[in-house]
């Protein structure tokens, strides 16, 4: 698997996003995989607020939220069935203004596919939207994918055996979150300027139809709710 990460200029509010992408990534071969962070997709819907103050960032973060929980430095949140810091929004290089996430991360994933794939006249290509997460008990920020479109997300091995003949169980692996945090490694987090990485032989099963569900577990089926009910307030 190859990346390329690409440098651009600073994108700006309410600007084409499909013009900047073309004029960023010229050329895309069939069968790679287009990695765009949230934030420049947020910023072509204009999903942006004046910060006026921590009270009313904190009010926001509630209101974008299906659950929310203070801790330090970050309030950890459930958004559209994803666990993340502050709903995702973001008040780093917003130029005074806070940013939302994307308002259909998946619906915009398969928008730019579909305009890319009629300009580069190719059949297979993929489409990742990131956002940067923690992990528990691990130091670091990492990455991923709030939001994608033409290849299958998960690799289901549950049935197969192992080297040993044994039968598999709960083996999956979750192959979007995997290249998301793989290419954000390489984007960078502060002014490094690269919203955008080019991924060419992936491992990855195309697909024009994606089950944007796939990725979700039930609360109450996750393999961690016994351990964090376990914990003390």
């Amino acid at each position: 698997m190859q990346i390329k990460t690409i440098k651009t200029r600073v994108f700006k509010e309410g600007e084409n996003l499909l013009s900047f992408v073309n004029s960023c990534v010229p050329k895309i071969k069939d069968k790679s995989i287009l990695v765009i962070t949230s934030k420049i997709i947020a910023l072509a819907e204009k999903r942006t607020v004046p910060f006026k103050s921590e009270k009313e960032f904190e009010k926001l973060i509630k209101s974008q939220s299906s659950i929310a929980i203070k801790s330090k430095p970050v309030w950890f949140t459930v958004k559209d069935d994803i666990l993340m810091p502050n709903a995702g929004i973001d008040k780093s290089n917003s130029n005074g203004k806070i940013i939302l996430l994307p308002k259909d991360s998946f619906k915009s994933a398969q928008k730019i596919r579909n305009s890319l794939i009629k300009k580069h006249k190719i059949k297979n290509l993929g489409i990742i939207i990131t956002d940067s997460c923690f992990m528990p008990f691990r130091s670091g920020i990492t990455a991923i994918s709030i939001g994608y479109a033409g290849f299958k997300a998960v690799s289901d091995h549950r049935g197969k055996k192992d080297i040993f003949g044994r039968k598999l169980h709960l083996a999956k692996t979750n192959i979007v979150d995997s290249i998301a945090s793989f290419a954000a490694m390489l984007m960078g987090e502060a002014n490094e300027c690269k919203p955008l990485a080019l991924i060419e032989n992936a491992p990855v099963k195309f697909t024009n139809r994606i089950n944007r569900k796939e990725l979700s577990i039930n609360p109450a089926d996750d393999l961690y709710k016994p351990f964090f009910s376990s914990l003390k307030s």
